[in-house]
C-alpha cells in the first residue's frame, strides 16, 4: 500500500501537461489567415468566428491501475476515485486498464502457474475472478461496474453472481467466468498480469500503483 493522489488531479495534469510552458504566438498574421489554423485563430482571439475550424480533439488520457482485489487502499481508490471519475468524464476522455496482481508472486510448478498473494488465497481468487470477468466481458463499460460492485461490497469473492452480475451485467454467463477461474485460461491470464506488473519501469513500490500515459 502507499500514498494516493486524487484522480481528478492526476487526470488534469495529464490533460494539461503537453501545453505547460507553451504559449500561442501573438496575432501578427494578416486577416485572411486568421482562420487558416486553430492555433492562429486562438492567437488572434477569433476562434469563435472561424466556423470552418473544429476544436482539436485531445487523445484520451491512458490510466493503468495495478492493484490487488483485497488491498484496502486499492479498493478505496477504485471505488471512491477511479469509478466516480470515470462516470463523470466524457467517454472519450479516459482510457483505463486494470491489472489485478499487485504484490503477488508466481511459481511454475510442473508446468502450471501457482500464485501467492499478499492477503492470502482469497485475494488470489479475487484477482482471478476479476481477470476472468474482464476476459469474458471484453467491453470496459460492461465489466467495470461489476468490478466496482465487487470491490465496494462485503465480499469480493462471493458476490459475483448473487449480486453484481445480476444488477450490472445480467447478460454475462457466470458459468463461463467460473470455468475460466478454475481452468487453465484463468492461470494464463494471471500469468500475463504478472508479466505486465513485473515489466513496470520503474518497478512498482506499493499498491495501488497508477501509471498515466505510460
Amino acid at each position: 500500500m502507499g500514498p494516493t493522489v486524487p484522480l481528478a488531479r492526476l487526470v488534469l495534469v495529464a490533460l494539461l501537461a503537453p501545453r505547460l510552458g507553451v504559449a500561442f504566438p501573438s496575432c501578427d498574421y494578416p486577416v485572411h489567415l486568421w482562420c487558416s489554423s486553430w492555433e492562429i485563430a486562438v492567437a488572434c482571439q477569433v476562434e469563435s468566428r472561424c466556423t470552418n475550424l473544429s476544436h482539436p480533439v485531445a487523445a484520451p488520457v491512458e490510466l493503468s491501475l495495478y492493484y490487488e482485489s483485497l488491498c484496502p487502499a486499492c479498493r478505496e481508490f477504485l471505488v471512491q476515485e477511479l469509478f466516480t471519475t470515470w462516470l463523470l468524464l466524457p467517454a472519450e476522455t479516459l482510457s483505463i486498464t486494470l491489472v489485478p496482481y499487485g504484490n503477488a508472486e508466481e511459481k511454475n510448478i510442473s508446468g502450471k502457474w501457482n500464485f501467492q498473494c499478499q492477503h492470502g488465497p482469497e485475494e488470489c481468487l479475487g484477482n482471478m475472478i476479476e481477470t476472468c470477468l474482464m476476459h469474458e466481458a471484453k467491453n470496459f463499460s460492461t465489466y467495470f461496474p461489476v468490478i466496482f460492485c465487487l470491490e465496494s461490497g462485503s465480499s469480493v469473492t462471493k458476490n459475483l453472481e448473487a449480486q453484481c452480475l445480476q444488477v450490472y451485467a445480467p447478460q454475462l454467463d457466470g458459468g463461463r467466468i467460473a470455468a475460466c477461474v478454475q481452468g487453465d485460461t484463468g492461470a494464463a491470464l494471471m500469468h500475463r498480469n504478472a508479466q505486465l506488473t513485473e515489466a513496470l519501469d520503474p518497478p512498482h513500490q506499493y499498491v495501488p500503483w497508477i501509471v498515466i500515459n505510460g
